[in-house]
């Protein structure tokens, strides 16, 4: 299949075209996308630890704190792949403006709550404008940085705000709640907004846009009906049973969404996301292992960080504390393998990443009933340290894997999948340590679970993903 070239929208023949070499050197354009994908990505995790205090000021019901706290993850993975169709066609700077501004205005409206409906309310639109952001944030990190070492150095840091957000979420939570008090929660992100804002609208170049590519509604529809459909049944699994009727129907019509989506997608005269590129061995195969390796890392923080509180009486404060050394891992790592892929690819680093998380979960699954906390430093570190070390790989994977005019529906194709990873590794983990005769045996039987899934990404990436030679060949 032909792709259809993007036309520029007439702004960005700015004076920026003509100083893309020192752009190439700025770290603005960096640091606005990263600060958006931050506010995104500790959103998911920071409310968790503030939600108790939130349903008991409130007076919310656990349905009620389920929806304040999941409602968000809910709308974030469903229109992913709207926010990346709009970025292609409207273009991508544009539309991660829009989503920032979104964000940012919903979060002071969450903030300023005056009960619990109107804070899910808020937190629906602040999954909306989440969703907006992320896409374009890689396709903006891909049109600023142009040379190979300069985009990995680029896809590493944005990996590792993921880690950092999503294990510090606990931990800065646990600090707001116990001191200022919940709204800054929200609070937070008003500032970090604002400054994304500016900076975006001052050293990010307007992007390109398709004209011509028209937005396939029915495609969007099923793809929503497909994520609300699996995280309903993976938010009930842990409360009624992976084999309850409820589970099993929303189980049953997600896939019938998926289907439903593959089908438009094989008769839509202007689809999505082409079966070509969809099916495509990089991007294909580097989706998944995006999969696994956010099932495998989003599980371990969700079931240690139970285990700490509830079998080990840490205080949330006390658990962020505890969960640091994976997110030290993952800026070390991002930083290290920006450096090594300019000589060695993606290839070798996508695959010892994953090797070293897995190493690091089947540690812990073997490390007996009540190991001592020096004992889990270490496969903590690994699991941090791989996921990372292998995420910018995968991230330029996919990213090069896609044409320019599709770098958004790439992204948002990237990232849904991530979501989904992440939604099935924190259900299927809590309802192992719900279901297990002590909560020693649930969690290593969940270390051992998402070690394998560690090690099956590792034999995706040397199937998927390209030598040195091929990747070089597609991002020139």
């Amino acid at each position: 299949m032909a792709f259809a070239e993007p036309v520029d929208d007439g702004a960005s023949a700015s004076p920026g075209r003509a100083g893309r070499q020192p752009k190439e050197q700025s770290l603005a354009p960096l640091l606005a996308v990263c600060a958006g994908y931050f506010m995104v990505i500790l959103d998911v995790t920071v409310v968790s630890v503030a939600a108790p205090v939130i349903g008991r000021e409130m007076s919310a019901s656990v349905t009620g704190i389920q929806w304040i706290t999941d409602g968000y993850t809910l709308v974030f993975a469903g229109f992913l792949l709207l926010g990346g169709a709009m970025g292609d066609r409207w273009g991508n700077r544009r539309i991660f403006c829009t989503g920032v501004a979104v964000f940012t205005l919903s979060s002071a409206a969450c903030a300023l709550a005056p009960n619990a409906p109107f804070l899910t309310a808020a937190r629906l639109v602040e999954g909306l404008g989440a969703a907006l952001i992320v896409p374009g944030s890689l396709a903006l990190l891909r049109q600023a940085y142009h040379a190979p070492a300069a985009r990995s150095r680029a896809f590493g840091l944005w990996g590792s705000m993921a880690g950092i957000a999503a294990s510090a979420g606990p931990l800065l939570g646990g600090l707001l709640v116990s001191t200022v008090g919940w709204r800054w929660v929200f609070l937070i992100n008003l500032p970090v907004g604002v400054v994304c804002l500016m900076l975006t609208l001052r050293h990010v170049e307007v992007s390109p846009r398709l004209v011509s590519r028209a937005l396939d509604w029915p495609a969007q529809v099923a793809v929503v009906a497909a994520v609300a459909f699996l995280t309903a049944a993976l938010n009930e699994a842990g409360r009624r049973g992976w084999t309850a009727p409820a589970v099993l129907t929303a189980a049953g019509l997600s896939l019938l969404g998926a289907v439903a989506f593959v089908v438009r997608e094989r008769l839509a005269r202007s689809p999505a996301v082409p079966l070509d590129l969809l099916w495509s061995r990089a991007l294909g195969g580097g989706t998944a292992i995006g999969l696994l390796f956010n099932f495998g890392f989003y599980g371990m923080v969700f079931t240690a960080s139970l285990y700490f509180q509830h079998q080990r009486g840490f205080s949330a404060l006390e658990t962020g504390v505890a969960l640091l050394p994976a997110v030290a891992m993952t800026m070390f790592a991002s930083v290290v393998s920006a450096r090594l892929a300019r000589r060695t690819g993606d290839r070798p680093l996508v695959m010892a990443g994953m090797l070293v998380a897995s190493a690091g979960l089947a540690g812990w699954a073997v490390a007996g009933a009540e190991p001592a906390y020096p004992l889990l430093i270490v496969p903590m570190m690994a699991a941090g340290f791989g996921t990372s070390f292998a995420l910018t790989g995968t991230t330029s994977t996919v990213m090069a894997a896609a044409p320019q005019a599709y770098s958004g529906t790439a992204s948002a194709l990237f990232n849904t999948a991530r979501q989904v990873g992440s939604a099935t590794g924190v259900a299927l983990g809590g309802t192992l340590l719900a279901t297990a005769t002590t909560y020693g045996q649930g969690i290593r039987v969940s270390m051992a679970i998402g070690a394998v899934a560690y090690l099956t990404a590792a034999g995706l990436a040397w199937r998927c993903v390209p030598r040195r030679s091929e990747h070089d060949a597609r991002s020139s």
